[in-house]
């Protein structure tokens, strides 16, 4: 198997390994949506918040994701710091029907993007503003200024909308990622 890895290596057939974090508040969507990603006879029926962190991979075309998928829980946001280092390229879910929690979403943004380990890298993050089938929803636009995006200006970002239940808007998202990853590579 070493020699089929080097060779695979070699002609450019291997997928480039990615560390990606998966970051946002408890129940924004996060395992919901890594566990959409993953190919159909891997994913999970049932979906219960995480405690702590789990590692799930899932593959495109030319990357082979390694995703952190972080608690969103307060007890638990504290983890996060020790793996920005790691980190490649940052998920960020928001629920954009939690009007009230987008407040707390912002800072622990802020926190992020100040952090050493982080703000003077230039790392993709990916925002999706999810739950979008929900009444209370906000658009992308309204969580986007709400989060005060526009701000950021020495990071690659993108927001999609996306129903994660459904698997609505995860592609463009996985896309735009994917992209960014493999110009930051290249």
């Amino acid at each position: 198997m070493g020699l089929l890895d080097k060779l695979s290596g070699l002609l450019g057939l291997k997928k480039k390994e990615v560390h990606v974090l998966c970051l946002g508040l408890d129940n924004s969507g996060k395992t919901t949506i890594i566990n959409k990603l993953k190919p159909s006879n891997a994913q999970t029926q049932d979906i219960v918040p995480t405690i702590g962190f789990s590692i799930e991979k899932f593959k495109t075309s030319s990357l082979s994701f390694t995703v952190f998928d972080m608690s969103g829980q307060g007890r638990y946001r504290n983890l996060w710091e020790h793996y920005y280092k790691e980190g490649q390229a940052i998920i960020f879910v928001i629920d954009s029907s939690d009007r009230l929690r987008m407040v707390v979403a912002k800072e622990e943004l802020d926190i992020l993007l100040n952090h050493p380990d982080i703000k003077h890298r230039r790392i993709p993050i990916l925002f999706f503003a999810n739950k979008m089938d929900l009444r209370d929803a906000v658009t992308s636009v309204k969580v986007s200024q709400l989060l005060s995006l526009e701000n950021i200006k020495d990071k690659p970002w993108h927001i999609c909308a996306s129903d994660a239940i459904k698997g609505e808007g995860l592609q463009e998202g996985v896309d735009w990622l994917q992209d960014q990853i493999q110009a930051v590579k290249t």
